[in-house]
Order: structure tokens, then C-alpha cells, then sequence
């Protein structure tokens, strides 16, 4: 069975997140610590909803990570496990990190919006 570590992932500086990751058998396993408060709403614009349509499984190491949604928002903490369907924005503090396990396919969906409106939001 493959392991994932902070030494063997590839890592990558976001500037204000700092993430390991590494795909496994479909699915993509990420370290990601927020070295600043983050709301990545505006990161999701343009894909359906304007949110994460990815599902996410995961374990909070340190600080608090809240997750919207368009009816209520679920509030994770150092110690709390997780799971959440598509539909969702991240609002992270910093010195937050966790694990997520999540479908690759998916998860390189989002993550490449994300990129697309982070470069648009800099050029701005």
C-alpha cells in the first residue's frame, strides 16, 4: 500500500498556503497548511455552483477550518475528522492544517480554477 508524506509528496508555496500532495490510485492525497487567513470563495468562481464540486475526506492537525454551505456551515477543529460533499467554500485561519483525501479527477478541476482565478485576482 502507498504511503504519502510531507518527504515524499511534491510540494508546492501558494504564498499564503503551503501544500504537499501526491495521487494515489485515483485519489489525491493533500497536506495543505494556511499560512494566512484564507476565504477561497472568490477561487471558486466559475465552477458549478461557484463552489468545490469535489468531496473531500480528512483530519484536522492544527487550528480551524470552516466550510459553507449554501444552507449552513460546518465548523472543524484540531482533533475532528471529515467529510464533505460537493457544494462547499473554505474559510481557513491560519496555522490551520489538515489531510484530505479526495477523487483526482475532481480535485484537479477545482484546483486548476483556483489557479486560473488567483492569476486573474494578481493581474487585476
Amino acid at each position: 500500500m502507498p504511503k504519502v508524506t510531507k518527504d515524499t509528496a511534491q510540494v508546492e508555496e501558494h504564498g499564503p498556503v503551503t501544500e504537499w500532495h501526491q495521487d494515489v490510485d485515483g485519489y489525491t492525497v493533500n497536506i495543505v497548511r494556511f499560512n494566512m487567513d484564507i476565504d477561497a470563495t472568490p477561487l471558486l468562481k466559475g465552477l458549478p455552483g461557484d463552489s468545490c464540486h469535489c468531496p473531500h475526506w480528512g483530519y484536522v492537525f492544527s487550528g480551524k477550518v470552516t466550510f459553507r454551505f449554501e444552507d449552513h456551515e460546518e465548523v472543524f477543529e484540531a482533533g475532528d475528522a471529515f467529510y464533505l460533499p460537493p457544494g462547499h467554500h473554505q474559510l481557513a485561519e491560519a496555522g490551520t492544517e489538515y489531510v484530505q483525501f479526495s477523487p483526482a479527477k475532481k480535485l484537479h478541476e477545482v484546483s486548476a480554477a483556483m489557479m486560473r482565478n488567483m492569476q486573474a485576482m494578481q493581474g487585476a
